[in-house]
């Protein structure tokens, strides 16, 4: 079934917009939610980046109920060894996630400098869509995240070798196990891929330390 276009809230930096973060919340929460994290990142106004920030459709949850909420793909256990992958629910939303790489490209702003976010489901969406657009993006943030389908690995364009991933992960987290991020990882070395990989003593979180690695790593993809 196709996936209405989403909406999102904007935020440019500057005037002069030459860069995009396309930024995913997590399950539950909303565009907002990244929102205050812009002035911790302390990025320059020329060049101007915009960040788009996307509310997830509101779906039902199997693991909260069935609660309807917003969310990339339906969760059907915490039993990440056993539980079955919304794969429908997983390209739609990376599907309309590359409409909103498409929308960028028409306002002028180049791939190259057009990067992916995501936290937590977000994260999970970020990484199926950087390995499996059509368009190269500049690089991909993956926070508190694993990738859920890592069978595209093995019909990946050579090309995605030299995506730049930044992915962190809490050693105390006890939603998503630094274990199974640590899979992903070792998923996409094998793949090819070789990302910029942080841990930090947190839980299931965003941390002052982690934010201050980001933007190092953001000033530097944007030549800041």
């Amino acid at each position: 079934m196709a996936q209405k276009s989403l909406d999102c809230i904007e935020i440019e930096t500057g005037d002069s917009v030459e860069y995009s973060v396309i930024w995913l919340h997590g399950l539950g929460a909303s565009g907002h939610d990244f929102e205050p994290l812009i002035p911790e990142l302390h990025l320059l106004k020329r060049p101007g980046v915009r960040f788009v920030f996307p509310h997830a459709p509101i779906r039902p949850i199997t693991i909260n109920n069935g609660a309807a909420m917003r969310g990339w793909f339906d969760i059907t256990s915490l039993n990440f060894e056993q539980r079955e992958v919304d794969k429908e629910g997983i390209q739609q939303s990376s599907e309309a996630v590359m409409e909103l790489i498409a929308n960028e490209i028409s306002r002028g702003i180049r791939v190259e400098n057009i990067v992916l976010a995501g936290f937590s489901q977000g994260g999970a969406i970020a990484l199926q869509t950087a390995i499996t657009c059509e368009h190269q993006v500049g690089g991909v943030i993956a926070l508190s995240t694993y990738l859920p389908n890592a069978e595209i690995l093995s019909t990946m364009d050579e090309s995605r070798r030299s995506l730049d991933v930044f992915m962190a992960h809490g050693t105390q987290d006890d939603v998503i196990r630094i274990l199974f991020a640590e899979r992903s990882l070792e998923a996409l070395r094998t793949a090819g891929i070789e990302p910029e990989w942080h841990t930090y003593e947190m839980s299931h979180s965003v941390s002052g330390e982690e934010v201050a690695d980001l933007e190092i790593w953001l000033k530097r993809k944007f030549g800041m």
